[in-house]
Formats: structure tokens, sequence, C-alpha cells
């Protein structure tokens, strides 16, 4: 298999999306956020995602995996999701600021067509404030993280080295400006040991609680990765 990596483009955002749906569709976070299965829309989470794709394709580093060499050279195999390190120090730009206003207010109209398509807002505010206080707790560098918000690929072409080169695009870049990485991964098995494969560590177990009990409690799993130097 030939893989040939690209920057997502608006052409590219409905077959990033299926890679998504798929992947995750069994995903304990996706479960956890999603708690009752029957409300789930595809219609509603394809539409939030596509919001997100064209704002990644304008502020952050979102990817697409291909094989040129195949019978559908075109398909979408795999996708990433990067957010760029932001120094803590440096202001937010103007441009940047007004997106995130932008996308939330898209987002506020897509709930009011579609509803919340199963998502529990409740579990979701509390994720939202267990990731600020790990964040807060281990981002200490002056340079910000490289954020791998999403690395998936589709089921069909797992183990053939599209995942390694969606993650290397960008953890090359890193390397080369000395920028940490930053993931939080769902499952810590088997992905806590494909991640340190690439140079992460586990630096934390991020619990996500909602209630008592094992239902309504998520792990998430915080791995941060050192800059390599250039050989």
């Amino acid at each position: 298999m030939t893989i040939e990596v690209t920057r997502m483009t608006e052409a590219d955002i409905d077959g990033a999306i299926d890679t998504i749906q798929q992947a995750f569709a069994e995903d304990p976070y996706n479960r956890w956020i999603y708690p009752d299965r029957s409300k789930i829309s595809l219609t509603r989470n394809r539409v939030s995602l596509t919001l997100r794709c064209h704002w990644g394709i304008q502020h952050g580093l979102f990817h697409v995996a291909r094989d040129p060499s195949s019978p559908n050279p075109s398909k979408i195999l795999g996708c990433a999701m990067w957010l760029p390190p932001h120094p803590p120090a440096q202001p937010t730009s103007w441009s940047l600021y007004l997106s995130h206003w932008s996308l939330w207010f898209s987002q506020g109209l897509m709930n009011l067509r579609y509803g919340r398509g199963g998502l529990s807002t409740k579990r979701y505010w509390i994720w939202k404030e267990r990731q600020a206080e790990a964040q807060g707790e281990l981002w200490k560098s002056e340079n910000g993280y490289y954020f791998c918000n999403i690395v998936t690929v589709l089921p069909e072409a797992q183990g053939k080295g599209v995942g390694r080169a969606l993650m290397e695009t960008v953890l090359q870049v890193a390397d080369a400006e000395g920028v940490w990485c930053y993931l939080e991964s769902s499952r810590s098995i088997p992905n806590v040991a494909i991640y340190e494969k690439f140079g992460f560590k586990l630096v934390k177990e991020m619990d996500c609680q909602e209630g008592e009990g094992e239902e309504g409690k998520i792990t998430l799993y915080c791995m941060m990765r050192e800059p390599r130097p250039s050989t």
C-alpha cells in the first residue's frame, strides 16, 4: 500500500467523516457521551463534524490519507485532526478568536435544527472541566503543544501503516520545531502501547464521572511526547 497524506480540503470532508463514524462507533468515549444509543443521530453528528472540519481546514492541522495506487485512489482511508501549539504568553489573534465564536454560533443553530442527537450535555461539560484541569496541570511548556484531537483509520485499512503516516506527518514538524505533543486516548489497550511507539508517555489517567457507579464513568489516558532531536 502506498500512503499519501495531504492537508484536508472541503472535498475531503465527507470521506473523513466516514472514517470517524466507522472507527469510533464503539469507542468507549463515544458510548459514554452518547449513553442513550437509541437517540444517536448520525445526521446531526455529520453536520457537527462538518462544521469542525471547515474550522480545522482554516485554523488547525487536519490531514487525510489515501492510497493513490489503489483502484479507488480518491477514497479517504484515515484522517487526523491536530490543533497547532499556542504559546500561553501569546495573545489569541482576532481571526482565531472570531472563528471560535463563529463555530459556536453555527453549532447553536445546528442544535436548534437537529437537537442534541443523543449527546449528554451534562457529561460533555464534565469532560470539558476534567480536560481543562488536566491540561492546566500538565501543560507547562512556554511553546505550547501540538494537540492530537483525533486520529482515525477505516477498519478495513487498519494495520497497514495509515495511522503511522498520519501521526508522523505532524510529529516530524513538532520535532523540527522542538515542540511537545499531547493527546487523550479513550482506550488503555491497545492505544497506550501504540502511542508509546511514537514516543508518547502516559502521564495521567483522567476520570470523568457522572453520578455513582461504573456506568457513569470514563477514563481518558493523557499522553505527552517530548520532541526528539534532529538526526
